[in-house]
């Protein structure tokens, strides 16, 4: 069987390995004469993207790019990519990268004719809606991970330098125009980065499974997404080159994207503050506190979770789902608890009182509080 599709959910996607050389066309069909790649530091000089700006160059659309982004892109690195943006005169943008290239690069082509500040559009009510839509450039998206399916989402997460409060900007063109899906360029990602954006994928169809909304498209989305995680990034972790777990993989990101329309819950709502306060790799972040969660909303979640085992093929249901959980961890070496993360008791306060803020909240299966949100914190330790 082929893996190579084209798909027009949720938008247009261009899937299959090799297809990085499309680009030209993927800009062409989203109006884009002078992209500006938007990726972050540490892809800047490695030769998927190197290549990827040849093929730009090769086709008369320059070789520009803006890589000053951090691991949890914040406004400080806004301000700099919009300057680089409007100094090159450019009029779109390929977001380029994990999740944090493709937020920084997302929000690049948001803001480039926007006169309010960033903080405005928070993902708040209507707050969207303040936004000047033809002042949106347009979006090609390239994902080089396969974790938080950013390339299909229509808002990103910037963290406020200020207060180390992540917050999600949000408008319905902030999606990218065209996707191009190509499984080799995740060939080279190291293990760390292979199990940390693969359980990221995990938690995303988790938590939107276990969200007490009403979403059935989600719903089933988020279930065939836990399978091909299941089955796919124990293959991708210990052969990097196998392309066709890589692929599903690949499909499993963008499907939690899609699926969390329906909601997030504790596991976001821990791993935002964390990964705010500490720099922490939010996949990771998701999976040390995964099992800390599960047993939290076990009580809500016990038969909607025996369901996903069955489907999952795996005995046992709940229970044996939650030792699945348990099994990749070990598998994908996580580790054990916050703790190794560097997380200190003494913050864990200050932690709680912003996973309490966190949008993600409402989506839990169990209603958090300040106390058991603290607990929670603790268990995860």
């Amino acid at each position: 069987m082929s893996i190579t599709a084209n798909w027009s959910y949720p938008t247009a996607i261009k899937f299959g390995a090799g297809r990085i050389t499309e680009l030209p066309d993927a800009c062409s069909q989203a109006g884009i004469t002078k992209p500006l790649l938007v990726t972050d530091r540490g892809l800047a000089g490695m030769e998927i993207t190197t290549r990827a700006l040849d093929i730009l160059r090769a086709a008369g659309l320059g070789a520009a790019m803006f890589s000053d982004v951090d691991a949890n892109p914040n406004e400080v690195n806004l301000a700099a990519g919009l300057e680089a943006y409007k100094a090159g005169v450019h009029d779109g943008v390929v977001a380029f990268g994990g999740g944090s290239g493709l937020d920084l690069g997302k929000m690049v082509a948001f803001m480039s004719g926007q006169t309010r500040p960033l903080w405005d559009f928070e993902d708040v009510g209507d707050w969207w809606t303040r936004a000047d839509p033809d002042g949106i450039a347009p979006i090609v998206a390239v994902p080089t991970t396969a974790g938080t399916g950013s390339e299909v989402g229509r808002a990103s997460v910037i963290t406020n330098s200020a207060t180390y409060v992540k917050k999600i900007i949000f408008h319905p063109k902030v999606l990218p125009t065209v996707v191009i899906c190509d499984p080799e360029l995740t060939v080279g990602m190291p293990k760390m980065i292979t199990a940390g954006t693969g359980m990221d994928a995990f938690a995303h169809c988790l938590e939107a499974f276990s969200s007490p909304f009403y979403h059935p498209m989600s719903q089933g989305i988020a279930l065939e997404g836990m399978r091909l995680v299941n089955e796919n990034l124990p293959k991708a972790y210990h052969d990097g080159t196998d392309i066709e777990a890589r692929a599903h993989m690949m499909s499993a990101a963008m499907m939690g994207a899609v699926a969390f329309q329906k909601g997030l819950g504790a596991i976001h709502a821990l791993s935002h503050p964390v990964g705010a306060v500490y720099g922490t790799h939010h996949g990771t972040t998701n999976a040390v506190v995964m099992p800390a969660c599960l047993a939290f909303n076990r009580s809500a979640v016990e038969e909607r979770l025996a369901q996903a085992a069955a489907y999952l093929g795996i005995s046992g249901g709940c229970e044996g789902f939650v030792g699945r959980v348990m099994e990749l961890r070990q598998m994908l070496a996580i580790p054990s608890g916050l703790a190794a993360l560097g997380v200190e008791e003494s913050r864990l306060d200050e932690l709680t009182a912003m996973a309490i803020e966190d949008p993600s909240v409402g989506g839990n299966p169990v209603e958090m509080t300040l106390e058991n949100t603290r607990a929670l914190f603790d268990a995860a330790m």
